[in-house]
């Protein structure tokens, strides 16, 4: 529960710091906008990211994050580049995605089982669901949105059979946002139209502490004028952080939309990018 609180706290302060960057607004003002301490803010922002407020701002700049996407070499290079099948990147999750059959698309989740629970994280509460295929659901909410993040769950996949089982599903959180890493992939088991499955590939492909933008995500899967449909395809991932559609941006260097919220998104692009630097 402590670690939501903070989370809160903090998605607060990085709102007020887009918000008033070009006031470039000190310490002790962010604080006090939080009811802390500006002895206590420091530590708990320093705590949850490893660099201070200031400097995690600056990452989120337009100009920093067009670096960033100069950067970025094309998705296939820096796939191959990051070495995912090694352990140097401690930061990458193996991830291996399975897109149910169309027969299964159809019959929305019928015969499956899901277990579910809801999970703090380092960016706030998450409900998560499972299935034997593997993760089918990961979305962040808010404690007072339990239910109708859980309905959602339900709309998309209506005809499962679905079972509270935290004890598993904690299993699963563990892996995901601590910094272990195992050899096997995870693997991820979604319901989507050929075209988002494309897509969602296509991010998988973007390595931790890197950006790219929906114009290389189009030329990535061959469609280079399909911006529109990227950009939908891009919205309509239900499994956050695992398919990051998080690290991807509009080439102004602007963070853009997030199925979760834009504050969250600034929030794991700019932790991803810390620990990607610190190593």
């Amino acid at each position: 529960m402590e670690n939501t609180i903070n989370y809160e706290r903090i998605e607060q302060a990085i709102h007020y710091l887009a918000a008033d960057f070009q006031q470039q607004p000190d310490l002790d003002e962010i604080a006090r906008q939080l009811y802390l301490s500006p002895f206590h803010f420091q530590r708990m922002f320093t705590d949850w990211v490893g660099i201070s407020p200031k400097r995690f701002t600056q990452y989120l700049t337009a100009d920093y994050l067009k670096t960033r996407l100069r950067q970025t070499k094309n998705l296939s290079e820096a796939a191959e580049s990051a070495g995912l099948s090694t352990p140097s990147r401690v930061y990458d999750l193996f991830v291996q995605l399975e897109a149910v059959t169309p027969q299964e698309f159809k019959m929305q989740g019928a015969g499956l089982t899901m277990q579910y629970g809801f999970h703090p994280t380092p960016f706030g509460e998450c409900l998560i669901g499972v299935t034997a295929r593997g993760v089918s659901w990961l979305s962040f909410t808010a404690p007072e949105q339990k239910a109708a993040a859980f309905a959602e769950m339900q709309n998309v996949w209506r005809n499962a059979q679905f079972e509270e089982q935290n004890s598993v599903t904690a299993l699963y959180i563990d892996r995901i946002f601590s910094d272990r890493r195992a050899d096997d992939p995870l693997k991820v088991a979604v319901r989507g139209t050929n075209f988002q499955i494309k897509v969602w590939e296509a991010l998988l492909s973007i390595p931790a502490g890197e950006l790219t933008s929906y114009q290389e995500i189009a030329e990535a899967i061959g469609n280079p004028k399909a911006l529109q449909a990227v950009g939908s395809a891009v919205g309509a991932n239900a499994i956050a952080y695992l398919i990051p559609c998080h690290r991807v941006i509009k080439k102004e260097g602007i963070i853009g939309g997030y199925r979760w919220g834009s504050e969250k998104k600034r929030a794991i692009v700019g932790w991803e990018m810390a620990r990607y630097e610190a190593r």
